[in-house]
C-alpha cells in the first residue's frame, strides 16, 4: 500500500509526537500495572488507539495529556478484562495512581528540562568528563586510568560536578514555577 503526501505527513506528525512522548507514556503506564509484561501491552494497544485517533488531537501540545488519557483508558480495560486475577488493582487505586504518575512526568520532565539546561552550561571539561563517565558501560576505574587519573580522585571530581549540577537544577526549578 502506498501513502498519499496526506498521509505521509499524518504519519509523520504521529511518529514525532509519539516518540517524543513514548518514555513518559511508559513510564506512566508502568505505574499503573504490576508487571512489566502488562505495561508493554497496554502501550502497544494505546499506541494502536492514539494512532486510530490522531485525527482527533486538537492540538501537538496537548499530545501528552490526550496519550496519558487514552493510556488510563485502555489501563482500565485491561484490568477489566484481567479482573479474575487478584494481583489487579481496582478502578479506583487505577485512577489515583494515574493522577499521581501524571503529576510525576510533569515533575520529571521539568528537572530533565532543568538538567539538561545547567549540563549546557558546565564548562566544556567537566561537561566532556560527565558524559564519558556516563556512557553506556563505562567503568570508572578504566576512564581514570584513560585520564592517568585514579579512580578515587575522579570520584571526587565526578561528585563536585554532580553537587554543581543539583544546585543549578534546584534553581532552575524554582526560578520555573516562579515563573
Amino acid at each position: 500500500m502506498v501513502m498519499t503526501p496526506d498521509e505521509l505527513d499524518r504519519h509523520d506528525r504521529f511518529m514525532q509526537l509519539f516518540l517524543q512522548h513514548e518514555e513518559s507514556l511508559r513510564a506512566f503506564v508502568r505505574s499503573l500495572v504490576p508487571t512489566l509484561e502488562d505495561a508493554r501491552e497496554i502501550v502497544q494497544n494505546v499506541s494502536a488507539v492514539l494512532w486510530r485517533k490522531f485525527d482527533e488531537l486538537h492540538s501537538p501540545d496537548e499530545f501528552r495529556r490526550w496519550a496519558f488519557g487514552v493510556a488510563r483508558l485502555e489501563t482500565l480495560q485491561y484490568r477489566r478484562n484481567k479482573c479474575r486475577d487478584r494481583h489487579v488493582f481496582g478502578e479506583d487505586i487505577i485512577a489515583i495512581l494515574a493522577n499521581s504518575a501524571e503529576d510525576a512526568a510533569d515533575s520529571l520532565d521539568a528537572e530533565r528540562r532543568a538538567l539538561e539546561y545547567c549540563l549546557q552550561r558546565l564548562p566544556e571539561a567537566q561537561h566532556t568528563l560527565i558524559t564519558a563517565a556516563y556512557a553506556p558501560g563505562v567503568r570508572i576505574d578504566e576512564l581514570a586510568a584513560k585520564l592517568g587519573r585514579t579512580a578515587m580522585a575522579l570520584y571526587k571530581t565526578l561528585h563536585r560536578i554532580r553537587l554543581t549540577l543539583m544546585a543549578c537544577t534546584e534553581r532552575a526549578l524554582s526560578q520555573e514555577a516562579a515563573s
